[in-house]
């Protein structure tokens, strides 16, 4: 005997085994903040939290005791974890952005960048776990800031932390994005060392954790790796400095950070000895009145320009004796 289903009990009963199976399309999606249920997200507050103190303490085999089996096999844990009980005991830090992830199709889901927000930005997971929580967290202080971020995810020998990261969100309070809109206006200006400078502080800070990618991360380093080759070409090293009677000669231009935030630092070769130091001073002096008609914009806009006169050049075997010297400047 033949028995036969009406098409629409078919249809029925195929929507039912849908919703039933375990990992079905229905449960798959991306929840951020208050979107998550409240219970998936006091569970993992709670874990979050836990985690942190156990790192915060630096106690070594706890945290490993919430790692996944790559993490532990992975020498560099160690130190990572001695570098983020450092951050968070330096800093006061909350949370800033979370997300409970189920993907539908393994290597094919992510979390679209939306909005016109200048920071909004997206995530990408190659080969992520089936189902995920991801959570980052910034300072208090905001200056040069450090976005930590923290995944668990759904093995197939329970959740696991996977990945742990500490990585530049901001350099003088600007994110990625926001130091690239100022290279781009100090390029406009005709600033080219202040473009190069800044764009190579966007490019420090448009990464600040694994899988996060901004809209215009392609557009930044398509952006610098044009403006390092002019600034190569426009500027020769070491730039003799003929307008400064000793005749001082600047081999290098780069940021460096202090307290305050990341600023200019000029490396120049000095023909007085560095014993003189009121000589050196003066000398410097000379240098900072003509600094900006030989590099436009390096004295402008900012709090410090940094200076270090050698009477050798450094190198990366061996340090060697220097002045190092600030100029503070009335444009900030």
């Amino acid at each position: 005997m033949t028995v036969r289903i009406h098409p629409l009990l078919k249809l029925f009963l195929f929507l039912t085994l849908l919703f039933i199976l375990p990992g079905c399309y229905r449960s798959s999606g991306e929840w951020k903040n208050e979107q998550i249920n409240g219970d998936v997200r006091a569970d993992f507050h709670a874990r979050l939290e836990e985690l942190i103190t156990v790192i915060k303490f630096n106690q070594i085999k706890r945290v490993r005791a919430i790692l996944s089996r790559e993490l532990n096999s992975d020498d560099y844990t160690e130190s990572l974890v001695d570098h983020l009980s450092n951050r968070f005991n330096d800093d006061n830090y909350s949370l800033f952005d979370e997300y409970h992830i189920i993907s539908k199709f393994t290597d094919d889901d992510t979390v679209k960048a939306t909005g016109y927000d200048i920071n909004r930005y997206g995530l990408i997971y190659p080969q992520p776990a089936h189902e995920m929580y991801v959570a980052f967290y910034l300072p208090k202080k905001m200056k040069n800031a450090w976005l930590i971020s923290i995944i668990y995810s759904k093995l197939d020998y329970g959740w696991r932390v996977t990945s742990l990261d500490a990585e530049h969100y901001t350099i003088n309070g600007k994110t990625g994005p926001e130091l690239f809109n100022i290279a781009k206006d100090d390029f406009n200006k005709g600033y080219l060392i202040d473009a190069v400078n800044t764009a190579a502080m966007a490019e420090s800070c448009i990464k600040p954790a694994p899988g996060w990618q901004y809209p215009d991360q392609d557009n930044l380093h398509d952006f610098y790796g044009r403006i390092v080759a002019l600034a190569n070409d426009k500027f020769k090293f070491p730039l003799v400095l003929n307008e400064v009677p000793t005749k001082p000669k600047i081999f290098r231009v780069f940021n460096q950070a202090n307290d305050e935030g990341s600023f200019p630092m000029v490396h120049y070769l000095s023909s007085i000895k560095l014993k003189e130091e009121a000589a050196i001073r003066r000398e410097n002096a000379q240098i900072r009145k003509v600094i900006g008609k030989i590099m436009p914009g390096i004295d402008k806009n900012k709090k410090y320009v940094q200076y270090s006169a050698f009477n050798e050049l450094p190198s990366a075997k061996r340090e060697v004796d220097r002045v190092e010297m600030t100029d503070t400047l009335k444009q900030h």
